[in-house]
């Protein structure tokens, strides 16, 4: 169904996801009778409403709208599949087309000289020739960049959308296939469209129906290599592997193509599978390395992170004798080291990389501060610089060793939000002495990031405790360098006297041990409850408790699960919610599509930006309307108060509760955890300690114990594939023998037992 008509209004709009209901008016009379408002207008033209998603807002230009009436709560609508403007050729055309916002960049009098000068071209000379567009006033090398690109892109992305409309394409879905493939998209997607399954939040299956639909054969190349592709990406995503043995990835992929062909004699052969794979390996499209196969960019993720250690590892500054400055700071400061606290010290000033691990309350802060203060003795001009993969982290590493500087990893490195980011710049990292803290929740690609960008020479200490959550993203960085054997690790395992009276360090170590001994007490403590409800009510009664007598900032409800059940985070943030900040009135709320937010909600920024980062804890202090828009008071705490639009609300989420993974890197005095049946397959050892190391002063966990014992016995640290540590250490032998210089003693003693 097609529909030629002109925009009249806006009746919704999400910024976020660019979802949009507007109000569309035409002539043409096709129109259903169940569509068309009821209002009579002077223009006689009929109204009707359009849903979908990035749908013009602008009554510049005609526009043509492909779709379908479908009826809903609010009567027939069209669900717009794809649009397009209908520019005639004539120079009234092309200018309001230009003018009218669809191309960035171009206003109103740009728009009028662009016409002036090329009449009924300028579309054309826009499209083919965008370098003339210099010859206007104000047109400048920078700005002809934008408006090139942002035509190019809208062109590409309605291309995209209209070919992908059985999909239910979304702008943002559409974007992606555009950064991945660029300009050449569509050619891409018409040829093969299984290339789809290289894109995030493309499934082979989903592809697969839609390819399916289309008569094409079960058993061509272009779809078993999709299922190849698609294998090795549920891979990354699900099970954080770099790789696939071959034989997993042939049965995966088998499993996929196989799934809804009831007939054996119709499926696809294992031999076919392990042909076109073969094929795959021989032009590039996977890599082969002792039969485990990579999709290529995870592959040159993990080979060069393990080149840049490796080089690393080699001889660079010559160790220091830190005895002279140890004895300093003892007497300035009455810092007094254990024997391995004082040797984790001395392995810092003797090798240009080196980690430090242990559980809470083992003394690692106190470490990193005599760290610190030795480096400044031996070289008070030189660059120090503390990271942390979270905003928060990194400021409670700054708190705790009073080095105002911390950052996170992402600023520091001058990354943006992720991993499908570009960098801001190529920089290299100036810093003499750089310190890691929380450095297991660092993955390949940031390891990367890291390591590839630190300057010659520097000295690097990593502290973290491997024990915890793995990282979200691919790989087992922090566990593959302990394990590689080539870099000095010192584990700190003395509970000192500050954490002696404190049973959340002591069944730390007795639930990573496996023991489900536990000491129980008024810092540690199981309320039991057998049904979800009865734990939701119960952990909302204590979290108000503990907020009134410790503070909200203090106190945090840490689930292992984030959707469904009334002990989900989201329930709980909802439920919390309307408890402690119920609604007031209109002016106090918006809504961002299912989201709602008030005037003093606790919330959590879930995107890095330049000034806050992922994890970040704050409130709504205020929300008001402007001539530019509503604008919404951020606080997170110092001197970072902000104002966001309603666009930048898209990644901000309550934050009464969140999961234990999102807590990674940060502290709170009280932690409250919810068990429960529903939960139970996410229970494991090390989620366990992973939740009440989060906590400083008091753990109450909600539910049932025998889930709590469930939990300690089911070992969490399943193996992530990836050949990290193997690779560092081929490496550094192929670099070592080249070197003149004489080794560290015991990096030649490894070598000499490796052969």
């Amino acid at each position: 169904m097609s529909i030629t008509g002109t925009y009249d209004s806006t009746i919704y709009c999400n910024p976020a996801n660019k979802y949009c209901v507007v109000r569309i008016k035409t002539s043409d009379q096709s129109v259903p009778e169940g569509a068309r408002a009821r209002r009579k207008y002077a223009d006689h033209l009929i109204r009707f409403v359009a849903v979908g998603y990035d749908l013009p807002c602008t009554d510049a230009v005609e526009l043509s709208f492909d779709g379908e009436w479908v009826d809903g709560k609010y009567g027939q609508q069209l669900q717009v599949g794809h649009w397009k403007p209908i520019v005639p050729r004539t120079e009234d055309a092309a200018r309001n087309y230009l003018s009218s916002g669809l191309v960035k960049g171009i206003g109103e009098k740009t728009a009028a000289e662009i016409v002036a000068r090329f009449g009924v071209n300028s579309l054309d000379i826009l499209e083919k020739h965008p370098e003339k567009l210099l010859e206007i006033r104000g047109i400048t090398e920078n700005k002809l960049e934008d408006i090139r690109t942002s035509f190019v892109e809208s062109s590409a992305l309605r291309d995209i959308m209209t070919l992908l409309a059985p999909f239910k394409l979304t702008p943002a879905a559409a974007q992606r296939i555009y950064q991945h493939f660029g300009p050449a998209s569509v050619k891409i997607l018409k040829e093969n469209p299984f290339e789809l399954c290289q894109v995030s939040g493309f499934g082979f299956l989903r592809v697969d129906a839609i390819v399916q639909s289309m008569d094409t054969r079960l058993n061509t190349p272009m779809r078993i290599k999709g299922a190849l592709y698609y294998g090795l990406d549920k891979a990354r995503t699900e099970k954080g592997h770099l790789f696939l043995s071959r034989d997993t990835l042939v049965c995966e992929a088998l499993k996929l193509l196989n799934k809804r062909i009831p007939d054996p004699s119709q499926r696809v052969q294992k031999a076919e599978t392990e042909t076109v794979l073969d094929e795959a390996i021989l032009n590039g499209s996977v890599v082969s390395m002792k039969e485990s196969i990579y999709l290529v960019d995870q592959f040159a993720m993990e080979d060069e992170t393990a080149r840049q250690i490796a080089l690393r590892l080699l001889p660079g500054q010559a160790p220091e004798d830190v005895t002279g400055q140890l004895e300093d700071i003892r007497a300035r400061f009455g810092i007094r080291l254990s024997a391995k606290q004082e040797t984790a010290v001395r392995k810092a000033f003797r090798h240009n990389l080196s980690i430090i691990t242990g559980p809470p309350g083992t003394g690692k802060t106190t470490v990193l501060k005599s760290i610190l203060e030795v480096y400044r003795l031996l070289h008070p001009d030189r660059k120090i610089m503390l990271m942390a993969p979270t905003g928060r982290a990194s400021r409670r590493m700054a708190e705790s060793t009073g080095f105002e500087e911390a950052c996170t990893i992402h600023s520091g490195l001058g990354l943006l939000a992720g991993e499908t980011d570009n960098a801001e710049t190529d920089r290299t990292l100036d810093a003499d002495l750089v310190i890691v803290d929380e450095f297991s929740m660092v993955d390949m690609w940031l390891a990367r990031q890291f390591f590839t960008r630190l300057k010659a020479g520097a000295r690097i200490v990593m502290v973290g405790d491997p024990d915890q959550l793995p990282s979200v993203g691919a790989g087992n960085v922090f566990k593959e360098l302990i394990e590689c054997g080539l870099i000095p690790v010192t584990v700190l395992d003395e509970i000192f006297r500050q954490a002696t009276d404190s049973r959340i360090a002591y069944n730390a170590r007795f639930i990573n041990s496996g023991s489900a001994k536990l000491y129980y007490g008024e810092d540690f403590m199981v309320v039991e409850s057998k049904t979800q409800e009865e734990v939701a009510e119960i952990l909302m009664d204590l979290y108000c408790k503990e907020i009134q007598e410790n503070g909200i900032e203090r106190v945090q409800i840490l689930s292992p699960y984030r959707e469904e059940g009334d002990a989900s985070v989201d329930r709980l943030n909802e439920n919390l919610r309307e408890r402690l900040n119920p609604f007031r009135s209109e002016e106090e709320e918006i809504r961002l599509g299912g989201k709602v937010f008030r005037t003093g909600d606790r919330i959590m920024q879930t995107r890095n930006t330049k000034r806050v980062s992922n994890g970040d804890l704050g409130f709504i202090r205020y929300i008001k309307d402007t001539p530019d828009g509503i604008r919404i008071g951020m606080d997170f705490g110092g001197d970072r108060q902000m104002e966001y639009a309603m666009e930048d609300m898209a990644n901000v989420a309550l934050a009464y509760a969140t999961t234990i993974h999102k807590a990674m890197g940060s502290e709170y005095d009280v932690v409250l955890i919810p068990l429960v049946a529903a939960q139970k397959f996410m229970l494991y050892r090390n989620l366990l300690y992973t939740g009440i190391t989060r906590a400083k002063k008091k753990v109450v966990l909600v539910g049932q114990k025998a889930l709590l014992y469930m939990a300690v016995n089911r070992n969490g640290n399943v193996k992530r594939n990836t050949l990290l540590g193997e690779r560092i250490g081929s490496y550094y032998k192929a670099f070592a023998r080249k070197e003149k210089e004489t080794l560290p003693e015991f990096l030649e003693e490894k070598l000499r037992n490796a052969g």
